[in-house]
């Protein structure tokens, strides 16, 4: 089954990140790669992304067939997603005990979830 788990950041985890210690971030990062190799050599990892910052976003609206966009960032939208892991795992508590390994865990963050079969609508 995939699942697909979701890192999303906020003021919270925004100051974490920036108050750490150059030695705190490399470990948070290391911890990042060091779960990406893992996934990768288990064969459970299908794809791994960071997410620029939401301030790059664009906002999509089509009306009466007309394509209008808005940049970001947008009033409201905290927290925002901040990465995500693709993975497929034989049950969602193997997922959960990967994502458990995410730094952003630590502040709620990080969010698993099924991914629907996109030829079965009851999935």
């Amino acid at each position: 089954m995939k699942y697909l788990i979701m890192i999303s950041h906020d003021q919270q985890a925004r100051d974490a990140w920036q108050d750490m210690s150059d030695p705190e971030r490399e470990a948070g990062v290391r911890a990042h790669t060091a779960l990406v190799e893992d996934l990768t050599a288990s064969g459970e990892l299908i794809v791994a992304e960071a997410l620029a910052d939401p301030g790059q976003a664009k906002r999509v609206l089509v009306s009466d067939g007309r394509t209008a966009t808005a940049d970001g960032p947008f009033p409201g939208a905290e927290p925002y997603l901040a990465g995500i892991y693709l993975v497929e795992c034989d049950s969602i508590a193997r997922a959960v005990g990967q994502a458990a390994r995410i730094p952003e865990a630590r502040f709620g963050l990080v969010e698993v979830r099924p991914v629907r079969d996109a030829g079965r609508p009851d999935s």
